[in-house]
């Protein structure tokens, strides 16, 4: 890889305005990965992935943190959807070797589509937390969440934080304040169940991986403040927002090919 100084700091440009977003409402990756293939053309696409995973989930755990201060979660009820996560994301990391990623690029911009339209459709969504569920049935109903959003971050990725932060909403009655506070810590399972394949294979370069990790932690102590300071309908313009964006990205991407 080319680690220029220029490189280095167009890096940690990415990563500060990515750990940004990704605390608010998630979606980080739009611009992070994306600055890494455009900047190291050359490198194995792998070790890509495994920097960016390695720069991130410190800015996540750092949001994950903050949100705990402020927001009040059912941790209890969150830890079967913890625990399916990560067995989702291993599982599913598992197939991308032996399936082609190509059938969720092309349906991706359309299942983002409709949650876009969905949330704007629906003004109320999202605005007040008001869980409707017994505590058994909602620990199932997010281990459900986990197990499927872990799966589809093993397989392909794009936009999992946004879909955890959709999911919790829809199918809890969560508000977008308390839903995006949960997301950072099933998205840092995620985190934590790819870099323990891509960190043994050798695929982290840390002397790229600490300045973004640095600059994301910057970035999601930012985005984290703005979110608890201005509540759960601020989180939710800005989720349709990036969704918005991750609609135009995986559109255009999908298309190219």
């Amino acid at each position: 890889m080319d680690l220029t100084p220029l490189n280095i700091a167009l890096m940690v440009l990415a990563s500060t305005a990515a750990g940004l977003v990704d605390a608010i409402v998630g979606g980080g990756g739009l611009i992070m990965v994306p600055s890494l293939f455009g900047l190291f053309p050359q490198a194995v696409p792998a070790t890509l992935l495994g920097t960016n995973k390695a720069a991130s989930i410190w800015g996540t755990a750092w949001s994950a943190w903050q949100y705990a201060q402020r927001v009040k979660l059912p941790s209890a009820r969150l830890m079967g959807a913890l625990v399916a996560t990560v067995l989702g994301s291993v599982v599913g990391a598992w197939l991308a070797t032996r399936v082609p990623a190509d059938r969720f690029r092309a349906a991706l911009p359309v299942v983002l589509a409709a949650v876009w339209g969905y949330t704007l459709w629906r003004k109320d969504l999202g605005h007040t937390h008001l869980p409707h569920w017994s505590a058994r049935t909602e620990a199932l109903i997010a281990t459900a969440i986990g197990g499927v959003i872990g799966f589809y971050d093993g397989v392909f990725g794009p936009g999992t934080g946004s879909f955890f932060v959709f999911a919790l909403v829809r199918a809890l009655g969560w508000d977008f304040l308390h839903a995006s506070a949960a997301a950072k810590r099933l998205n840092f399972a995620t985190n934590a169940a790819a870099l323990a394949w891509f960190i043994p294979h050798g695929h982290v370069v840390w002397a790229l991986a600490l300045p973004m990790a640095a600059a994301n932690v910057l970035g999601s102590s930012i985005g984290t403040r703005l979110a608890l300071r201005h509540g759960a309908g601020f989180v939710r313009v800005a989720f349709l927002v990036v969704v918005g964006a991750l609609i135009c990205k995986t559109g255009f991407d999908a298309w190219m090919r």
